[in-house]
């Protein structure tokens, strides 16, 4: 029989490698939230085994990421990237490799965390094999996205399913944010096994450095009035919004530039996104106030404090990190009045939040703090102070470990004789 070891914790992101840098492949906000958070835990003393299916050949099994952090490669259908919506039948597998891994290193898990509804299947389906206790983190919510767009994935369905399944069996459902924590707690009885914890912001990477060096190392006039986006090439995303915000504002004609640092898949919805918005851009006649710089990465710092406004326009909830990194490097952030933002970001104080789709009060807002320069840097400064109040990864994985130490000390009342990482 396999050994249960309370200090090693199971985090299964099987369609997110938190190992992917920002702009590869279908790299997230998920991607980076499951990274900082084992980071985190792993320096609070847990064992942190992260699982995600292999996308390359040259991924190891095990990727030892530090002392207490391994990255955990299971083969589960072809060794390359996929769109999530095409991972689902490939999950049985994935399972099945799961469990050979247990058995390989005579361990059983006594918790698993996972996110979004692909990972929660897979944890429903090991629950029918094994005991564990189950957190689960949505990251977003179908029957809410459902709201926002027009059309569904070819997995609505299903989804919808997984995640009902899910509210309904986890011993603990983790909120991201208020507004999704009052919806979940509609949902789930009893209550307390909705719990809350913010998403992270690493504020030793960002806010290290000034908007007048960022842009003479970027090459960026010091005229430029410098709106900036930083995500995907997804519909949901809003993209076309800002473009045609882009086109009404009162700067178009002096010193407006429009960055989209926008990157993912070169295949499938994302590149077709990518190809209509490059599109849109030379139809609204703005290919020369518009930059396109892809891939960033180590740059990102560079770009977000460069910006005077950074906009994340989207339709959908979200987990928020591309307003929270903005926030840390000390710029004011504009965005759709949706879960995940309208959480982060304080009105008036930190930036501004507007309708979603709607380019005209996108392009006002915009505009209203491009035309305050004292007004911006002060909404940039408080929302610096928002972020190290309440949105470090450190208060994040505590939050975390807390939660973990409660459940797992409810369900071995001799806890604490057998692992060393929650006293």
């Amino acid at each position: 029989m396999s050994l249960i070891q309370f200090n090693r914790i199971a985090l299964i992101a099987v369609d997110s490698d938190p190992g992917y840098t920002d702009g590869q492949e279908d790299a997230g906000g998920q991607n980076v939230y499951v990274r900082h958070l084992g980071e985190g835990l792993a320096q609070q003393g847990l064992q942190v085994d992260i699982f995600i299916r292999r996308t390359r050949y040259s991924q190891p099994e095990i990727a030892q990421r530090s002392h207490n952090l391994r990255f955990i490669y299971l083969t589960a259908g072809p060794e390359i990237f996929i769109d999530r919506e095409d991972v689902f039948i490939h999950l049985p597998e994935f399972v099945r490799e799961f469990q050979r891994f247990q058995q390989q290193e005579d361990i059983q898990y006594a918790l698993i965390h996972t996110f979004y509804w692909l990972s929660g299947w897979i944890a429903l389906e090991l629950k029918q094999q094994q005991s564990f206790i189950h957190v689960h983190t949505c990251c977003s919510l179908a029957a809410t996205k459902r709201q926002e767009v027009s059309t569904v994935s070819k997995q609505f369905a299903t989804r919808l399913k997984v995640e009902q399944a899910c509210l309904q069996s986890a011993d603990q459902i983790v909120a991201t944010n208020p507004h999704e924590e009052s919806y979940l707690r509609a949902l789930v009885s009893p209550k307390e096994r909705v719990y809350f914890v913010p998403v992270g912001v690493d504020t030793d990477r960002f806010g290290g450095i000034s908007r007048e060096v960022a842009r003479q190392t970027l090459g960026i006039s010091e005229k430029a009035a410098v709106v900036l986006y930083v995500g995907r090439f997804d519909s949901h995303k809003g993209i076309a919004t800002l473009v045609r915000a882009a086109a009404r504002s009162q700067f178009l004609r002096r010193h407006l530039k429009l960055i989209i640092a926008a990157d993912g898949p070169k295949s499938g919805r994302f590149n077709l996104e990518r190809q209509r918005i490059h599109e849109f851009v030379s139809i609204l006649d703005l290919t020369h106030r518009t930059e396109f710089p892809g891939y960033l990465h180590e740059k990102l710092p560079l770009y977000y404090a460069a910006a005077d406004v950074c906009v994340a326009p989207s339709y959908c909830p979200t987990l928020g990190l591309v307003a929270l990194e903005a926030m840390a490097s000390r710029t004011s952030v504009v965005a759709s009045r949706v879960d995940g933002l309208q959480s982060t970001v304080i009105p008036e104080v930190t930036g501004l939040l507007v309708p979603p789709k709607d380019d005209m009060a996108l392009a006002e807002a915009i505009d209203r703090i491009l035309l305050n320069p004292e007004w911006r840097d002060q909404l940039g400064l408080t929302g610096r102070l928002q972020v190290e109040i309440a949105f470090t990864w450190r208060i994040v994985a505590s939050r975390y470990h807390q939660l973990y130490y409660s459940l797992l000390r409810q369900s071995a009342p001799d806890l604490r004789l057998k692992t060393t990482a929650f006293r």
